[in-house]
């Protein structure tokens, strides 16, 4: 707020006649001393310097409105409307008597602080040096214009001096006082967007109860053009003044650069609100705890890992990418899954790829439509895709199924699909409808069987004849409507009001009013017969279209035959131990053969009483066999 300082009420403008020019910048006026506003600062301060030094002083002086015209601190200055208009600072100038100039003693000056001995002064008569002289009072007035010439030129502090000389006892008083500058604050961001925070509270479910297993909110869901993040710029501080005047300037603030916070999804806007980072497409935030960088996408990526403290089970509609390892019993589930570090938990796939570059130990990748590959070691775990291929490259003790398997190197693994490659295998039971295999033999105690999946006919061909005998029911019962219908509308009555009605309905006969009685009654007379027609008529559409259903699905049960006969084959390289050969019969329904549980899939092919009929068996050389 404006200082407090008695002001003329029409304060003279500078350059009036009446004004009397001290300094560069300094006017004297009857009503009291004033400074042009436009040379404030250093200049100002310069011209105070030789006022003090001529042995003058400013009577009157508004200390306060001194040192914010010299130094820019503290309120602001009292200024009339109008630039121009001069600033008032004291009542007077008058000279400093040196008589009275004696009675100012020196200052102690110490860390940053000045202190003075305030005690009863005399004035010296200059007639009687040695005399007892006259008591005197110190002035407000001088002791700044003495102080100044004595270095004292910022931080007095005027209340403690006016203080100590109305006291008028002998005292030490710190009359100034050092101003240390004030840090600036340093640019950082700030986020403005709720949606940036995660919950890690239960989940709840449907039924109301909590999932502790998972959490509500782990990877937030941001729209496109949300502001994330903004920018506050950095805020210079505060300027601090030694006692003798000399600015003690801040440490410049820090600045920060928002470019490298945007990743992919992001972008940086400024305008008159400030500085922003926005999303540009709808996604998954992800932030790089190394980088800082934030980026939206439609993958999820994490680098905490999956586990009751991180995570918990996960249930994503997205892609997911993690770094970290999945914790034993956990669940990911989600379209697209690939993990870079080892797997103890449960991966599901709702249509995506699964890729694991590590080991999967322990636990199991579903996929409901898509392929499944795992880079490093898979033991003890469950693999399976409903329509897909599973591509590994050492898998041991684990259940393998899906429309495809290629393995680099198998042991003591079950494993069912449509087609099988593997380079090495070893104590494995394998069943698929193609098998080629490099090298097979057993495992310690474990023998190595291969079972080739061939159709079970019998059920489709009963279908197919049991459907032919209803398409040749279905034709019977048609022709017997067909000769019924015929013999209704060969009927003369009939035939003649048939052709009657068509010619009338068509306009190539109109009926005179003597006529239209008559045609009335032949119409009564033929009813019953027409009835009678138009429901035979509906029963040979009805056994029609049913004898056509029956034909179709004879002709799809005999394709359905024909596209699964003749396809097995088994290809074995070389055999490096006892291997069997065995028949697996499948009802070929169009089912998936291989897309079974995966406890049913090692029951079928661990256990003797479903082996099935040995093909062969063999201890060395190769297998070379197809189906029939």
């Amino acid at each position: 707020m404006p200082i407090d300082s008695p002001v003329a009420n029409t304060p003279p403008a500078a350059g009036d006649a009446l004004a009397g020019e001290v300094g560069h910048c300094i006017v004297k006026r009857p009503d009291g001393v004033y400074a042009d506003p436009s040379v404030l600062g250093p200049t100002f301060a310069a011209a105070i310097d030789r006022v003090f030094s001529g042995n003058s002083y400013f009577a009157g002086l508004n200390h306060t409105v001194l040192i914010k015209a010299i130094y820019d601190h503290g309120p602001d200055l009292p200024r009339a409307a109008g630039t121009e208009m001069m600033i008032r600072f004291a009542d007077d100038l008058l000279p400093f008597d040196p008589q009275r100039r004696e009675l100012y003693k020196a200052v102690k000056l110490s860390g940053g602080r000045a202190e003075y001995q305030f005690e009863p002064v005399v004035l010296t008569d200059p007639n009687d040096p040695d005399g007892a002289g006259t008591p005197a009072w110190l002035e407000a007035d001088e002791f700044v214009a003495d102080m100044w010439t004595k270095g004292i030129r910022f931080g007095l502090d005027m209340a403690a001096v006016r203080a100590a000389i109305a006291a008028g006892k002998t005292e030490r008083v710190v009359i100034a006082a050092r101003l240390d500058p004030v840090p600036g604050i340093d640019a950082h961001i700030i986020e403005v967007s709720s949606e940036l925070h995660r919950s890690d509270a239960p989940r709840q479910l449907a039924n109301g109860k909590l999932d502790l297993m998972a959490f509500q909110n782990r990877f937030p869901q941001i729209k496109a053009g949300v502001r994330l993040l903004q920018k506050i710029p950095r805020r210079d501080g505060a300027t601090g003044y030694e006692l003798s005047g000399i600015p003690i300037e801040p440490p410049l603030p820090k600045d920060i650069e928002m470019g490298p916070m945007a990743g992919p999804g992001t972008v940086i806007e400024s305008n008159a609100e400030g500085e922003f980072l926005l999303s540009l497409q709808a996604g998954f935030l992800n932030v790089d705890s190394k980088t800082h960088q934030l980026s939206v996408d439609d993958k999820i990526v994490s680098r905490d890992g999956v586990s009751s403290r991180t995570t918990g089970n996960l249930q994503l509609t997205g892609d997911y990418e993690e770094f970290g390892e999945v914790q034993e019993k956990r669940v990911i589930e989600g379209e697209s899954v690939t993990i870079h570090a080892d797997v103890f938990g449960n991966i599901v796939s709702r249509g995506g790829t699964i890729l694991l570059n590590h080991n999967m130990v322990g636990g199991s990748a579903h996929n409901a439509r898509g392929d499944i590959c795992v880079k490093g070691v898979v033991s003890g775990s469950v693999l399976q895709t409903s329509v897909g291929e599973v591509v590994l490259n050492r898998a041991e003790s684990c259940i393998i199924s899906g429309t495809r398997v290629t393995i680099e190197h198998a042991a003591n693994c079950e494993i069912m699909a449509d087609e099988v490659i593997i380079k090495n295998a070893e104590g494995c039971a394998i069943a698929a409808r193609k098998i080629t295999i490099e090298s097979a033999g057993p495992r310690k105690q474990t023998e190595m069987q291969l079972f080739a999946l061939e159709p079970d006919s019998a059920r489709i061909d009963e279908a197919i004849a049991a459907m032919m005998a209803k398409a040749t029911e279905y034709g019977a019962a048609a022709l017997a409507c067909k000769v019924e219908m015929d013999s209704l509308t060969s009927q003369s009555e009939v035939r003649k009001y048939v052709m009657l009605a068509s010619k009338i309905r068509k306009n190539e006969l109109t009926l005179t009013p003597e006529q239209v009685p008559q045609f009335q009654k032949m119409a009564s007379s033929v009813g019953p017969a027409l009835k009678a027609i138009a429901k035979v008529s509906l029963e040979v559409k009805a056994t029609e279209t049913q004898q056509q259903a029956a034909e179709a699905l004879v002709a799809q049960l005999q394709q359905q035959r024909r596209d699964y006969a003749g396809q097995s084959a088994v290809n074995v390289q070389m055999l490096s131990g006892d291997t069997v050969l065995l028949s697996m019969k499948f009802n070929p329904d169009g089912s998936t053969l291989y897309d079974l549980p995966s406890k049913e899939i090692k029951a079928r092919l661990r256990s003797n009483y479903e082996a099935g009929e040995v093909i062969l068996s063999a201890d060395c050389g190769k297998i070379e066999w197809c189906s029939q």
